[in-house]
C-alpha cells in the first residue's frame, strides 16, 4: 500500500427520511473525492475501479450526484448492485477465512445497509456464495432513527429485536443454524463496528490495523465492550481516541446489529476483518477479472 485515505462523510445521511442525498452530504463527499483524485494523479494511477454503494442506490438524485462528481473531479463512480457488492467484500476478505470450517458467514455493517453472505468452503475452486442478504439497516440510518447520543437499554433492546426479524427468513432459507450447532461455521466480521469492538476489547490509545486485522473475538468479549460504549454518551464516546467524534453517534448502532447477528447464529466467536470492498477491488484489478461469485440458491 503506497497510499490511502479515508474521511467519513456520511453520503446517505437522510436519505432513509428523505429518499434523497442531502445537498449538504453531497458537498462532503464530492471535496472528499477531490482529494482522492489528486492523490490517483499524483501516484500515477494507471487502472482504477470506483464504485457506489447502498446510498446511491437508494436515493432518487444517486445519478445526479455521480454526474457531478465527475464534472467536478473526474472520477467516474458506478454505482454496483447488492449481489456485486457482497461478491467483492468476499474476494477481499477471502484470506482470512479459515478452511477447515465447512461454512462461513460473512457480513458488513455499512452506513445503509447491511450485508450478509453464507459461504461454502468445501468446493476446490475457493469459498462459493450459498446465499446473501442486504438489510436496510446501517449505522446511519439506524441511528438517525432513535438518535446517537444517550440511548437507554430499553431502546438498544428493541433495535436488537428489530434487526432480528429482518434476518429471520435468511435464517429460514438456509437453516444457518443448524450447521453452527454442527460447529461447522467460522463467522467474519467486515466493518467500522466490528473493528471499533475490537480496538476498545485491546484497550488501544490508538487504531492499530496490525493488532485488529484477523484477530478472533469472543461473543462475550463483544458484549463486555458493547456495554461500556453503551454506557457513554455521544460526548464521551467522541472523545476515544478508538472512536472520534466522527464515529460517536454511530456505534451504538453498529454494537444492536451485531449483537442481533450474534443472537440469531451463536457461532460463539467471529473474526475481525479491517478490510472488505475495497481490497476486492484491488484484487481483481491485481489479478484480473474472473466471474463474480454467484450465489448457488437464492
Amino acid at each position: 500500500m503506497v497510499d490511502s485515505f479515508s474521511r467519513i462523510v456520511r453520503l446517505g445521511e437522510g436519505v432513509g427520511a428523505t429518499g434523497q442525498l442531502s445537498d449538504a452530504a453531497v458537498e462532503r463527499t464530492v471535496n472528499a473525492l477531490g482529494v482522492c483524485a489528486r492523490k490517483m494523479r499524483r501516484r500515477g494511477v494507471t487502472h482504477s475501479r470506483l464504485v457506489a454503494t447502498e446510498a446511491c442506490r437508494r436515493a432518487s438524485n444517486g445519478d445526479a450526484f455521480v454526474r457531478r462528481a465527475q464534472e467536478q473531479t473526474g472520477l467516474a463512480l458506478e454505482v454496483i448492485s447488492h449481489d456485486e457488492e457482497a461478491a467483492l467484500a468476499v474476494r477481499g476478505c477471502a484470506a482470512l477465512l479459515d478452511p477447515s470450517a465447512r461454512r462461513a458467514l460473512v457480513f458488513d455493517i455499512g452506513g445503509g445497509s447491511t450485508e450478509l453472505i453464507w459461504l461454502d468452503l468445501t468446493g476446490p475452486d475457493g469459498p462459493q456464495v450459498l446465499g446473501w442478504t442486504s438489510l436496510p439497516h446501517g449505522v446511519v440510518t439506524l441511528a438517525e432513527r432513535v438518535g446517537g447520543g444517550c440511548i437507554a437499554p430499553d431502546q438498544f433492546d428493541a433495535m436488537v429485536v428489530e434487526i432480528e426479524a429482518e434476518l429471520a427468513p435468511f435464517e429460514a432459507a438456509h437453516d444457518i443454524a443448524r450447521d453452527v450447532a454442527q460447529g461447522a461455521v467460522q463467522m467474519l466480521g467486515s466493518s467500522g463496528t466490528v473493528t471499533t469492538l475490537a480496538g476498545v476489547h485491546l484497550g488501544l490509545e490508538r487504531y492499530d490495523r496490525s493488532r485488529v486485522d484477523g484477530i478472533y473475538l469472543d461473543f462475550a468479549d463483544i458484549e463486555r465492550a458493547s456495554r461500556v460504549l453503551l454506557g457513554m454518551d455521544c460526548a464521551e464516546r467522541a472523545v476515544q481516541p478508538i472512536i472520534g467524534p466522527g464515529r460517536a453517534d454511530l456505534v451504538v448502532a453498529g454494537c444492536a446489529i451485531l449483537t442481533a447477528v450474534m443472537s440469531v447464529w451463536p457461532v460463539g466467536r467471529l473474526r475481525v476483518a479491517d478490510r472488505g470492498l475495497r481490497e476486492g477491488i484491488l484484487r481483481v484489478l491485481i489479478e484480473g477479472e474472473r466471474p463474480p461469485l454467484r450465489a448457488r440458491a437464492a
